[in-house]
């Protein structure tokens, strides 16, 4: 046997494979897992430590492995990292929120731009949207501009919408800019077509800033025992390159998987004629292997909380509000088959259960045209799919990434306000599809929720609203079942498991270390649990100071 370079001993490894069998220690050479021990110590006579080998005791602390988070932000998270908070964990009011903003202000200097991110209308006292009106109140010489959680709509100042050229003559259709009872722009922009306007005259962050940030948030993202991460959207070549130089740079302490944006893929992107191969190769090429593709991604709805998801029957606040699908279905089916004969794996965003169908119209066509076994395309989010959409995700072989925290953020608001409770109840439903055996995951979409995948276990086993209400008791999930989707599941999706998800000889060194196992403590106490170490490949990448084994 060769010499051990990690010993692990007095842990209870819940090693996630087919048997789930617990095991007591094992031994890490080379950054794989070489040695599995179903006892807390191994038998030394049989095994080579060395001097060189570090032995850690876990004192009975649950071994698990790695969190595998399917689809969040992180180069947002990066690039936000110098904004406003305004989510509802820090800002209540709309005043509490302009009087961030007027304290930004009185550091910032006049001309430069003021930026923050996820507030929620639905969640604030104030129940509406800030405007332009109030934004030039505490900031008339900042251009300001403040994103919503959703991450589908934002709203601008007066200064900004003058430096992006929108007025009330340029705004054009309603539907993305809203107006007042007087016709009056009052700043709030909805989708790409819209808040893309100000966004491009936004300063980019400079390049060595920006890097910095980005290694800063994957800290944050390590901290929380994440060690394989798929960001969700590369939108251009800018951003491509700060996260492949953070990669090559070492800034990165988890494995990467990335979503390249539907646009660089097509005629008159920066990658059209490229086939996934090709691309896989570069992106793995220019990052010393620490990333690598996800899939291509697309779009067809918005989100359910900003009202522009695409729903089959209209929003339970609104009878003449559907939402609109992004796509019309024929350029959509073409679109999505052409990624497909080109060998992408697709991962396209569906919230509405209309959206959902589209996409698995438009995967249905691909697959006649063009039959792949074990394509692994996605759906992002899943909140509205309907047990006959589930039905055709099964046959289809097309896997879900349910955003599984809507349960508790915007539960008692899709009750209420979005969908009503005969809909709401069923916003991601894992039992039905654990029933019908379906490849998914969960995630966090941070920066539009926290990253914590403990909370999303937390979440998919309890289903608990804001005011501690249960919401579609039958669509819980068990938290064997919840831990494996945000593990084992996860490396399935991402076509990794043979490297990953478990704790199997062969397999990268790839842990996760817990105060408490999730499996046998009360549910409700799930999101409490503690990480304590964060291993990659063998190496401890994150230990919690606070908190000792």
């Amino acid at each position: 046997m060769e010499s051990i370079d990690l010993l692990i001993t007095h842990a209870n490894v819940l090693t996630m494979d087919e048997s789930n069998r617990i095991a007591g220690s094992l031994a890490v050479t080379n950054g794989r897992i070489s040695a599995i021990w179903y006892h807390p110590e191994p038998p030394y006579h049989e095994v080579n430590v060395t001097s060189r080998t570090k032995i850690l005791n876990l004192k009975g602390a649950t071994l698990i492995p790695g969190f595998i988070e399917t689809h969040n932000h992180l180069l947002q998270c990066g690039y936000i990292k110098g904004s406003i908070d305004c989510g509802i964990l820090r800002i209540k009011t709309i005043s509490g929120l302009l009087r961030d903003i007027e304290e930004k202000a009185a550091t910032t200097p006049a001309g430069q731009w003021i930026q923050g991110f996820g507030y929620d209308d639905t969640l604030l006292e104030d129940m509406r949207h800030p405007t332009r009106f109030d934004l030039d109140k505490v900031s008339p010489d900042h251009p300001v501009f403040i994103t919503h959680i959703s991450g589908h709509l934002g709203v601008a100042n007066s200064k900004a919408l003058e430096l992006a050229g929108i007025d009330d003559c340029t705004a054009g259709s309603k539907a993305n800019f809203e107006q007042n009872d007087k016709g009056e722009l009052n700043g709030v922009l909805y989708e790409s077509h819209a808040m893309g306007l100000v966004q491009r005259v936004i300063p980019m962050l400079d390049e060595a800033t920006f890097i910095k940030q980005l290694g800063e948030a994957a800290q944050d993202y390590i901290a929380q025992g994440i060690t394989t991460n798929t960001d969700a959207a590369i939108p251009d070549l800018t951003t491509l390159n700060i996260m492949l130089k953070a990669a090559e740079l070492g800034l990165l302490p988890m494995r990467m998987q990335l979503m390249i944006m539907h646009g660089l893929l097509t005629s008159k992107g920066a990658y059209a004629g490229y086939d996934a191969k090709r691309l896989d190769d570069e992106i793995r090429s220019r990052s010393n292997g620490q990333a690598r593709l996800d899939s291509a991604k697309m779009f067809q709805d918005g989100s359910i909380q900003g009202l522009t998801g695409a729903l089959r029957e209209p929003y339970y606040c609104n009878d003449n509000l559907r939402g609109e699908l992004f796509h019309e279905q024929t350029a959509f089916n073409e679109e999505v088959a052409d990624l497909h004969k080109r060998g992408f794996r697709i991962a396209i965003h569906g919230n509405g259960d209309r959206a959902i169908g589209s996409i698995l119209d438009a995967y249905e066509y691909a697959l006649t045209i063009d039959p792949r076994v074990d394509h692994r395309h996605r759906i992002e989010h899943v909140q509205t799919a309907t047990n006959e959409d589930l039905d055709r995700m099964q046959q289809l072989g097309v896997a879900g990434s349910f955003f599984i925290n809507h349960v508790y953020y915007w539960g008692e608001r899709h009750d209420r306000i979005f969908l009503g409770p005969e809909r709401a109840k069923r916003i991601s439903p894992l039992r039905d599809a654990l029933d019908r055996r379906l490849l998914f995951t969960l995630h966090s979409d941070c920066p539009i929720t926290p990253i914590s995948p403990l909370f999303l276990i937390w979440a998919a086993v309890n289903r608990m609203t804001t005011e501690g209400r249960t919401l579609g008791p039958d669509q819980k999930i068990d938290a064997l079942s919840a831990l494996k989707a945000m593990t084992i599941e996860g490396a399935k999706l991402n076509f990794q498991e043979k490297e990953v998800g478990s704790i199997e000889v062969g397999k990268w060194a790839d842990f996760a270390v817990l105060d408490e196992d999730p499996l046998r403590v009360n549910p409700l106490d799930i999101k409490d649990i503690s990480v304590l170490y964060t291993i990659v490949g063998g190496q401890i990448k994150y230990e919690n100071v606070k908190i000792k084994v």
